[in-house]
C-alpha cells in the first residue's frame, strides 16, 4: 500500500513538473520582441597613393576612403531604429574621414547625422507609408557602407551622386515583395539644409522591381535645382542598374547614369554628364570572394567633376579586390584601383599627370 502511494506522488510530482516547465516555455515565447533595435559600424582602412599628395588627401572627387597614407577611420556609427509595425523611425551618429568629406557644406552637428527620420504607415491592410527627415539616398546600389558593397572603395559615379538627402517621401511596396515605388520632395541634390537663396524643392522617384531573388532592376531620378534662384539652373538626373546572380557563385551588377543642367538661367541649353559601370563578383568560397570593376565618367563640362582642363574629366577606372569574411559580422578586404583620364588632372611630384593607382584596404565590423 505504501508502495502504491510514494509511486502515485511521485508521478502527480512529475506531472505537475513537466506541467510547470510547459508553462515557463509558453511564457518564453510569447515574450514581445522589443521594437527597438540598436546596431552600429565601424570601418577603419589604409590607403597608399602612388601619387603621393603632399597634403596626404586624395583627389577632389573622391569622397570615400579619401586619406592618403594614414591609418583613418572611414566611417562609425550608432544607430537606434524602431519599427512597431505601423510607426517606424532611425537615429544614426557618425563620425570618420567620409562624414568630414563629404558633408564639408553642412552647418554644425548636421555633418554629424547619418540618419534621422520618421515614419508612419497610412494603411491598414497595404505596405504603404510617409517617411520624413535625412535618409540614405534614394539613388545608385552603394552606400557609405562598404562591407554592404561589392567594391571596398566607392565608384566614381556613387562618389558624385546622393549619398545622403533630406526631405519627405511616400513609398508603397506590394504584398509579394516586387515592386517597390517611391516619391520623394527632397532639399536638394546632398543637402541636409537648402541652398542660400534656394527657394525651390526638388522631386525624385525610385522604382525598384525584383522577380525573384536573383534579380533586380532599379530606376531612380532627381529634377531640381540646387543653386540660388539668382542663378538657377534645373538638373535632370536618372540613375538605372541591374544585379543579377548569375549562378551561385557569380553575380553581376550594370548601371548607367545621366544627367543634364541647364548652361544658365532659363536657357534651352544643356550641359550633359554620363557614367557607365559593370561589376563582376565571383564568390571562390563561403569565405572568400573576388570583385573586378570597370567604369567610364564623362563630364567635359565640370557640372559635376570641374577641372579647368581642355576636354574636362573623361576618366576610365579599372578595380580589383579580395574580401575575407572572417566572421560573419567582419570583413577584411584589399583593393588595387587604377584611374586613367584624357586629360592631365592628377598630381604627382608637382606636376600634373592623367593616371591615378593607389592601393586600399580595409577592416570593417558590424553589430
Amino acid at each position: 500500500m505504501n508502495t502504491k502511494i510514494k509511486l502515485t506522488g511521485l508521478l502527480c510530482m512529475g506531472f505537475f513538473a513537466m506541467e510547470a516547465q510547459t508553462d515557463s516555455l509558453k511564457t518564453q515565447k510569447q515574450e514581445p520582441v522589443s521594437p527597438l533595435k540598436i546596431s552600429g559600424y565601424v570601418e577603419a582602412y589604409y590607403t597608399y597613393d602612388f601619387n603621393t599628395p603632399e597634403n596626404n588627401t586624395r583627389p577632389g572627387f573622391i569622397y570615400s576612403h579619401n586619406r592618403h597614407n594614414e591609418v583613418a577611420l572611414n566611417l562609425g556609427f550608432i544607430k537606434a531604429n524602431y519599427d512597431n509595425g505601423m510607426v517606424r523611425g532611425n537615429l544614426a551618429l557618425m563620425t570618420g574621414s567620409y562624414s568630414n568629406a563629404n558633408l564639408s557644406t553642412e552647418q554644425g552637428v548636421l555633418k554629424n547625422i547619418y540618419e534621422a527620420n520618421a515614419g508612419v504607415k497610412i494603411s491598414k491592410t497595404k505596405n504603404l507609408w510617409v517617411d520624413a527627415g535625412i535618409f540614405a539616398s534614394h539613388i545608385g546600389f552603394e552606400s557609405a557602407i562598404s562591407k554592404d558593397c561589392w567594391t571596398l572603395t566607392r565608384s566614381i559615379l556613387a562618389d558624385n551622386s546622393p549619398y545622403y538627402e533630406s526631405g519627405a517621401k511616400i513609398s508603397y511596396t506590394t504584398d509579394s515583395g516586387e515592386w517597390f515605388i517611391s516619391a520623394l520632395v527632397l532639399n536638394g541634390w546632398q543637402r541636409i539644409q537648402r541652398v542660400d537663396g534656394n527657394k525651390t524643392l526638388a522631386f525624385g522617384h525610385q522604382l525598384t522591381y525584383k522577380p525573384s531573388d536573383k534579380v533586380t532592376l532599379n530606376s531612380s531620378s532627381f529634377i531640381g535645382n540646387d543653386k540660388p534662384d539668382a542663378d538657377k539652373r534645373m538638373r535632370y538626373f536618372h540613375n538605372l542598374y541591374g544585379q543579377f546572380q548569375v549562378s551561385q557563385n557569380l553575380g553581376l551588377i550594370a548601371g548607367f547614369d545621366i544627367g543634364a543642367e541647364q548652361k544658365a538661367k532659363e536657357s534651352k541649353s544643356y550641359n550633359c554628364w554620363y557614367t557607365p559601370i559593370i561589376i563582376a563578383k565571383y564568390k571562390l568560397s563561403d569565405k572568400l570572394s573576388v570583385t573586378a570593376r570597370g567604369e567610364y565618367y564623362s563630364d567635359d563640362k565640370g557640372v559635376i567633376i570641374a577641372t579647368e582642363t581642355p576636354n574636362g574629366f573623361k576618366t576610365f577606372g579599372y578595380s580589383l579586390n579580395l574580401d575575407y569574411s572572417i566572421h560573419d559580422n567582419v570583413m577584411w578586404r584589399i583593393e588595387g584601383r587604377s584611374l586613367n583620364s584624357k586629360d592631365d588632372i592628377f598630381v604627382r611630384n608637382a606636376g600634373a599627370v592623367n593616371n591615378n593607382v593607389f592601393v586600399t584596404t580595409s577592416l570593417a565590423i558590424s553589430f
